[in-house]
């Protein structure tokens, strides 16, 4: 990795840091150091959610929305920044926003890839130019394709994404026929992985986070009084292009 200097601390918890950093070549990057804290294991955890982080954007290599892995070493990861406001700051929506948004994440798991924490709306990105990015991959995984695991999760993923929609396109929040889902979400039951997590891992992972190592990630949201975002003309160019980069 080259040489760099610290722009911003974007996070810094129990579990290490994330920073916007400048290159030699003047690009602006993201650098998670997972260095742990004070609490016994931090270190190791942290880690592990690189790693999962590192395989992640590997197997995503040269998919539009998704950052780049730049470099990586012992503790320390580094990806492309994307311009852009989180779903949940966004002012302005192309129409067709969400059906690009289930293209995106239909192109992850055509790579075998499910990102595992799309119900944050921080985690999806609006960028500059209208079209949908997906962020912080710590808990995605990557999967066999005909692996029944992979598919539960893949039924999660779509299930998230029609959440977002439905919330930001009902009530007339959206334009007219927002709301129907192209992406296969509609109505999917929570999987079995999901229920487990939700009823066994959850409260386990909640206490160790939150009560043990301090962390909370605050999982921003639009507020239910809004303002919402104004809906601008669908986008053009790249739909298609989810699709035909997979492997």
């Amino acid at each position: 990795m080259s040489g760099a200097h610290v722009a911003a601390v974007l996070k810094a918890d129990a579990l290490g840091r994330v920073e916007r950093i400048v290159a030699d070549d003047g690009s602006a990057r993201v650098r998670r150091v997972a260095c742990g804290g004070r609490a016994p294991g931090s270190a190791w955890i942290a880690r592990r959610l690189l790693a999962r982080e590192r395989r992640a954007l590997a197997a995503l290599a040269g998919l539009p929305g998704v950052p780049r892995l730049l470099g990586h070493g012992r503790g320390v990861l580094e990806r492309s920044w994307i311009e852009g406001l989180p779903l949940s700051r966004a002012e302005v929506l192309p129409e067709d926003f969400f059906d690009r948004l289930d293209d995106l994440v239909l192109a992850l798991h055509a790579r075998g890839v499910c990102h595992n924490d799309l119900h944050k709306e921080q985690n999806v990105l609006v960028g500059t130019d209208g079209w949908p990015a997906l962020l912080d991959f710590q808990l995605a995984s990557v999967h066999r394709p005909r692996s029944p695991l992979f598919a539960g999760r893949v039924r999660d993923d779509l299930r998230h994404v029609e959440k977002h929609r439905r919330r930001y396109t009902r009530e007339g929040r959206g334009p007219r026929g927002a709301e129907l889902s192209r992406g296969g979400g509609h109505g999917l039951p929570r999987s079995w992985a999901a229920f487990v997590w939700r009823r066994a891992v959850k409260p386990a992972y909640v206490l160790l986070t939150r009560r043990v190592l301090g962390t909370r990630d605050g999982e921003e949201r639009r507020e239910s009084s809004g303002p919402w975002p104004r809906w601008t003309a669908p986008l053009e160019g790249r739909g298609a292009s989810y699709r035909t980069s997979s492997r």
